[in-house]
């Protein structure tokens, strides 16, 4: 059975949308409200909720086959599945298009997508890939796993494409003992395991030397620097923090739908 529901709001900027929203209804809906206060609130509201669909707008937009895989994870049924799986973890078209610029800067040819969910991000990087390209996919849902697979059979793009079924730590040491090299690895998998695939990925050369590595949620909804708690919100914290303490690497966090950071290997110091 198919469903079609709004996304609910997941990233900082949606959430604070959502909450000013209400905010300006408790405003209309009290006598007395200060007229410049309530003024306030619907200009904090706007510019806070046009700013997603601001980015949606001027970005390139999505290929007919990643179009199409959208909306086939937004009509699908996630509460029948067996794991927590949502619409909301789908990358989109902003994120999808930043994949594809980080594909053609760093010359990518090898790519790994850790978490793969429905596809989009796979697809979208292989789409920026040359003819001789491939993207290795790592999925932990058999289920999630075959959905993608149907997406990607349907894709010109498609057939380069590796889908890896099973934990991503397994996956990442067979990975590692087979010699493979990433160019371009995007990381949006088990928040609580984040550091550990990190660790793996720096410490088994997973990664080239000029290779980048995109790790997605690295805001989880505002959770690491506000009063809200959760486990996810807690991992991505303590990541986030041992990411900036790693003398191995340097890195950006950039304010990009939920927080995605850029991380590379440090750079030798130069001798004196």
């Amino acid at each position: 059975m198919s469903t079609t529901q709004q996304p609910r709001p997941v990233t900082p900027a949606s959430i604070l949308a959502h909450r000013l929203q209400a905010l300006v209804r408790l405003g209309e809906e009290q006598p007395g409200t200060d007229p410049a206060l309530q003024a306030g609130l619907i200009e904090a509201y706007q510019l806070a909720q046009g700013l997603d669909p601001y980015l949606d707008r001027f970005s390139t937009p999505a290929s007919p086959a990643l179009h199409a895989l959208e909306q086939r994870t937004r009509e699908h049924d996630w509460s029948a599945g067996s794991g927590p799986l949502e619409q909301e973890m789908l990358s989109g078209q902003v994120e999808g298009q930043f994949l594809k610029l980080m594909v053609h800067a760093v010359r990518a040819r090898q790519v790994l997508d850790i978490g793969m969910f429905t596809g989009y991000s796979a697809l979208a990087m292989a789409e920026a890939l040359p003819p001789d390209g491939r993207v290795v996919a790592c999925e932990v849902d058999e289920a999630v796993a075959a959905f993608a697979a149907e997406n990607f059979a349907q894709a010109p793009a498609g057939a380069k494409i590796d889908v890896r079924v099973g934990p991503a730590g397994q996956t990442l040491r067979r990975l590692a003992s087979d010699a493979e090299v990433f160019d371009l690895v995007f990381l949006d998998a088990d928040k609580v395991a984040y550091h550990s695939y990190l660790d793996i990925l720096l410490s088994h050369d997973l990664v080239a030397e000029h290779g980048l590595i995109c790790v997605d949620n690295t805001l989880m909804q505002g959770h690491p620097w506000t009063a809200q708690r959760s486990a996810n919100g807690d991992a991505i914290a303590e990541f986030n923090r041992a990411v900036a303490e790693d003398p191995r690497i340097e890195q950006v966090i950039l304010p990009l739908r939920d927080g995605v950071t850029l991380i590379r290997r440090a750079s030798p110091t130069q001798p004196s």
